[in-house]
């Protein structure tokens, strides 16, 4: 009797589906695709962020690149060869030139931003000291003038006098316009540094959010199959068969 119950109830089930395609149950492998486009996009991510890195790591190391410290070095070298005044209004001009480029670019370039700013400092410190040397080549044509009376006037000490004056003057002043250049280089080559380091900072901090990314895609992806592991599984303990 029981057998027949079952094969009674089952009856409807059967001619309910006839001339009907079975129906199929969801594979594993459906059930997991949702989660593979969001990891592939997750992985192109990361590439993309690994890419980036790396050129902007090689675009610090190639020589060509923009040299922002290259103007005060100019600007300092075109003052130490200054001999008259006019040579001095002209290296000035000069460092007031290149700042106003500098301060464009620190607009359009705000990468080197820390770059430019140290650049544009030693540029405003070369226009200062144009300033000082214009005040000491008037004193040492003054004492010029005086060493020239003396030696016409005859009196031969003080002229001896004025002119040792007038070469410790110049010695003092190439000596601290030598200074100058030392100055700007040692600036150019720490800015060089610093660069290298935030480069450095920014690609580890690139890296280390690509892997949280990975791990959190992998996590998601474990726990979404897991997920789709029980949601199949629980049909199948629902079914009973009346004995």
């Amino acid at each position: 009797m029981n057998s027949m119950k079952i094969s009674s109830a089952s009856v409807p089930a059967t001619m309910k589906n006839y001339g009907k395609e079975p129906v199929k149950e969801p594979k594993m492998e459906e059930i997991q695709t949702p989660s593979q486009p969001e990891e592939k996009s997750i992985w192109e991510m990361m590439q993309e962020a690994r890419e980036k890195a790396e050129a902007m790591r090689e675009r610090f190391k190639l020589p060509n690149t923009t040299r922002y410290g290259d103007a005060p070095l100019e600007a300092y070298a075109r003052l130490a060869r200054a001999r008259t005044r006019s040579d001095v209004n002209a290296a000035a001009g000069y460092a007031w030139r290149r700042m106003s480029q500098l301060k464009a670019a620190l607009r359009q370039d705000p990468e080197n931003a820390e770059r430019i700013r140290a650049a544009i400092g030693q540029l405003q410190k070369a226009v200062t000291r144009a300033n000082k040397k214009r005040r000491d080549l008037d004193r040492e044509k003054l004492i010029k003038m005086r060493q020239a009376r003396a030696a016409y006037q005859k009196q031969h000490r003080k002229a001896q006098q004025l002119k040792l004056e007038l070469q410790r003057r110049q010695s003092m002043r190439v000596i601290r316009e030598h200074g100058y250049m030392r100055e700007a280089e040692i600036d150019n080559r720490l800015q060089d540094q610093l660069a290298l380091t935030r480069m450095e900072l920014q690609t580890q901090m690139q890296q280390l959010s690509a892997s949280t990314a990975a791990s959190i895609a992998q996590y998601g992806g474990s726990a979404m199959q897991t997920d789709s592991t029980a949601s199949a599984a629980a049909p199948a303990a629902a079914v009973s068969i009346e004995a």
